[in-house]
């Protein structure tokens, strides 16, 4: 857990104080257009708010965008002295203000709330665009053992023309997969287990190609991101890109992973 002015000096000076998002299994369950569907709410997903130890790319699910938001409001610290859904909500406003299409909340919690958080989404609890709970551990120790089994493989940024949303098949049964896919998620952590780790984010996968195939697959997108998912599934405890159309992927392994480097939770 290196906080990012230790880590490189002068790095922040360049890329800023301000948190990234990383987002883990259950992802889309913070859109009320899925959670609708979902016939076991609440459904959930597992956000962790990590320290500025490197420049992670744009357009590769990130919140790179919601950070960007967040220091055009607040400058390089998040304001102290208010409650952390509050600042959800102003984020929220200022980024999807007159977006047909607006981000999940779930960008916003992951750079707000330290530590790994399970959001639970419910359509019924204000619409489903907030979460109607955040269970959040900022425990040292499970911080330690989250950076030493997730590896980031770098891939490549969505492409231009890209787009998530051309086929939508939220049949109530996989969209119930993948807001359990979030609450085994956060269990895994707690319980800093590996294996249940990545068979929750392995199924997360599943869930997207389900309901939205273009996550995976889109004619804009040049590499064979479900054949190169597939390879580090079968490899390793488990694996999933960190946002629709590419990024980076994510992997949940006690080995060392080729290619790859590791985050650094944010506790505080």
């Amino acid at each position: 857990m290196q906080d990012a002015a230790s880590f490189a000096p002068g790095l922040v000076d360049v890329i800023g104080r301000l948190p990234y998002r990383l987002q883990l299994a259950g992802g889309w369950i913070d859109q009320p257009f899925v959670s609708l569907h979902n016939p076991e709410p609440p459904g959930s997903m597992v956000v962790v708010s990590l320290e500025p130890t490197v420049r992670y790319m744009d357009r590769c699910g990130m919140a790179t965008g919601t950070r960007a938001t967040a220091a055009s409001l607040w400058g390089d610290a998040l304001p102290a002295g208010t409650g952390r859904l509050e600042l959800v909500r102003t984020l929220y406003a200022a980024e999807n203000a007159g977006l047909a299409e607006p981000s999940g909340s779930q960008d916003m919690c992951g750079i707000i709330f330290p530590g790994v958080s399970r959001l639970d989404y419910d359509a019924s609890v204000d619409g489903g665009w907030f979460p109607s709970h955040v269970e959040s551990t900022c425990d040292p120790e499970v911080a330690r053992w989250l950076e030493r089994v997730l590896h980031m493989v770098p891939v490549a940024p969505r492409p231009p023309g890209y787009g998530p949303l051309g086929v939508k098949r939220l049949d109530p049964e996989w969209v119930r997969r993948l807001g359990q896919s979030g609450k085994d998620c956060y269990d895994a952590v707690v319980r800093q287990d590996v294996a249940a780790l990545g068979a929750s984010m392995n199924d997360c996968s599943r869930c997207w190609d389900a309901i939205l195939p273009h996550t995976l697959e889109h004619p804009t997108i040049g590499i064979d991101l479900k054949g190169l998912l597939a390879a580090y599934e079968s490899r390793y405890d488990g694996a999933m890109y960190s946002g629709c159309g590419g990024g980076y992927l994510v992997v949940a392994s006690d080995e060392e992973v080729p290619g790859s480097f590791r985050v650094s939770v944010r506790t505080g």
